[in-house]
């Protein structure tokens, strides 16, 4: 049998892998579908666990020596490998389960190539870790972020370790903030793509070292190679002393937010 994916390059396995974890989502959606307890009301459902099968499947098939950390399936290979793939299945369980479709699906090769697709909407947007790109309906346009739409996107959902010193909800009531922005709360890191790709000015979560996360990787990488200003909520640059993260579409966007941020510490 002929392996379809041997002769992909890193952007095209990231692409091929979550465009199948994509169909997945896409085809499982509206299904009653089976829940597996994460406690802490976090759950995963039958669609996180055959995305990420089927996500898996491409890359073994395309990169069969190479480590990869799955949120469902955990550490396969060395942790400390130089080639990992950090993959997110379904980003957005929560809004998938009762019938929302802002979701996300995320692959992401440690410091190289990544994915983020959109299942509903078709669009897949990509880096091979030098330019970003979306692509829809077999057509490649470069991402150009901005900060016209005014949208910040605001992750609310729990833990907050950075609390008192920074919450978020804290900052949907800065004057400053409702003066210069509208916020949003989509609960996925699609909203990261989105920002690479112009739909939203910023995006603001608390957290700690986020660079290597199987949610946040796919989404950084492709706002780094976009040109958007990617830092910590200290405005320090994101890594393992980090905290949480600040994305904007422009550097003048990232200051005003910081500025906004710092007002709270």
């Amino acid at each position: 049998m002929i392996n379809s994916y041997a002769g992909l390059d890193d952007a095209g396995v990231a692409i091929a892998a979550a465009r199948a974890g994509a169909d997945v989502v896409r085809n499982m959606y509206g299904q009653r579908l089976t829940r597996i307890d994460k406690g802490a009301g976090d759950f995963a459902t039958a669609a996180d666990v055959e995305a990420e099968k089927a996500i898996l499947g491409v890359i073994r098939s395309a990169r069969p020596h190479d480590a990869v950390l799955g949120e469902e399936g955990g550490q396969q290979g060395a942790a400390e490998a130089v080639r990992q793939w950090l993959v997110d299945p379904l980003c957005g369980t929560l809004n998938y389960a009762v019938g929302n479709m802002l979701v996300a699906v995320n692959v992401a090769l440690r410091n190289g190539a990544a994915t983020v697709a959109d299942p509903f909407s078709g669009e897949v947007f990509f880096t091979d870790g030098e330019t970003a790109w979306a692509r829809h309906d077999g057509a490649d346009v470069q991402l150009s972020p901005t900060s016209a739409t005014q949208l910040v996107d605001v992750n609310l959902d729990p833990p907050f370790p950075s609390a008192p010193g920074f919450r978020a909800v804290g900052l949907l009531a800065n004057p400053g903030f409702v003066e210069r922005f509208r916020p949003r709360v989509v609960s996925t890191t699609l909203a990261l793509a989105w920002v690479a790709a112009g739909k939203r000015a910023a995006y603001v979560t608390d957290g700690g070292d986020l660079s290597a996360s199987v949610h946040f990787a796919a989404g950084i990488a492709l706002c780094q190679a976009a040109g958007c200003v990617v830092t910590g909520i200290d405005g320090a640059p994101i890594g393992q002393a980090g905290h949480g993260l600040v994305v904007a579409a422009d550097a003048e966007t990232h200051e005003q937010l910081m500025s906004m941020i710092g007002s709270r510490s």
